[in-house]
């Protein structure tokens, strides 16, 4: 039996060990990067800002009696769509509402 308890002993000490050593190391790592993140930031802000590239225009659509608040609605839809928000069968029934209006 003293064996055991001493088994026992010797491994609950090593995992508290392990434990201090390994919340230690992350509390270091974790400082060090924040550290790192604030030398950083300044030259991130000094960089020159670009803007964006202006979106190509789109084509002309046939505004077959259409308002402009329908053709909004509808690049709207579509953009929509691209994204992958709007399945082809939901893109659709949408599509036909609007025109209808």
């Amino acid at each position: 039996m003293p064996g055991l308890l001493r088994g026992v002993a010797r491994v609950a000490v090593v995992a508290g060990t392990a434990t201090a050593v390994s919340n230690r190391v992350s509390r270091r790592q974790a400082n060090r990067w924040s550290q790192q993140g604030a030398q950083q930031q300044p030259q991130y802000a000094q960089e020159p800002q670009y803007a964006p590239e202006p979106a190509p225009a789109a084509a002309p659509a046939p505004s077959a009696g259409l308002s402009d608040d329908s053709l909004a609605k509808l690049q709207q839809l579509a953009d929509l769509k691209t994204q992958g928000v709007l399945t082809d069968a939901e893109f659709e029934v949408q599509k036909a509402r609007i025109l209808q209006m």
